[in-house]
């Protein structure tokens, strides 16, 4: 079984690219959806982010305080840093779990999508790696519609957190064009038979 990573910047659509492979009856993991239930869940985890953060980072109900901890750590690279070392590991250990586990079996790929797959290193975990691009002016554009509350500088913000689009293309085996100009759907049907093929060639 093959195991797919598709990723793209904020506003790029890789979660329509996600529900389209989905649609077809492909297994996908949302790492960013998951790494929020590994914090809440995890008690390796929760004990780590308690060390590093401090005892508010979890309510007196035991959620996580998530205001805080973005709070904490998105103007802070350092701390931003020290975050993403002790999440993005034990989300790997759950997509592992995940990608083994009985329900996936005869299915001849997974996709694992998420944002910082090459930013988390987690792209050593696949054998293939998808990016979906979009232009930047289409891009923000984008966000700006699905979030309102949201500034252009927001937007801009969160984009110089992650890799440029030159370099994940660069990185990635495939890409999907998603500019509002070529049809999507035509080219995940492609790597959808490429996948699915004996050989997954």
């Amino acid at each position: 079984m093959l195991r797919i990573g598709i990723t793209g910047g904020i506003g790029s659509g890789k979660s329509i690219a996600s529900r389209l492979f989905h649609a077809l009856g492909v297994p996908i993991y949302d790492a960013d959806t998951r790494a929020r239930w590994v914090m809440e869940n995890d008690l390796v985890l929760r004990q780590q982010l308690v060390d590093a953060f401090g005892p508010d980072t979890y309510d007196a109900a035991g959620k996580l305080n998530r205001p805080l901890l973005a709070g904490t750590v998105f103007n802070n690279p350092a701390l931003l840093a020290q975050l993403n070392a002790l999440v993005h590991p034990r989300v790997g250990l759950d997509f592992e779990h995940w990608a083994s586990a009985q329900q996936q079996a005869g299915h001849p790929y997974v996709l694992k999508e998420a944002a910082l797959l090459f930013e988390a290193g987690s792209y050593k975990q696949l054998d293939r790696i998808i990016t979906v691009f979009a232009p930047l002016p289409v891009r923000q554009a984008r966000v700006l519609r699905r979030d309102p509350h949201r500034s252009p500088a927001d937007v801009l913000a969160i984009m110089g957190k992650q890799l440029s689009e030159e370099e994940k293309m660069q990185r990635a085996t495939y890409v999907l064009t998603n500019d509002d100009v070529q049809p999507l759907l035509p080219q995940v049907l492609a790597l959808h038979t490429a996948f699915s093929a004996p050989q997954g060639t």
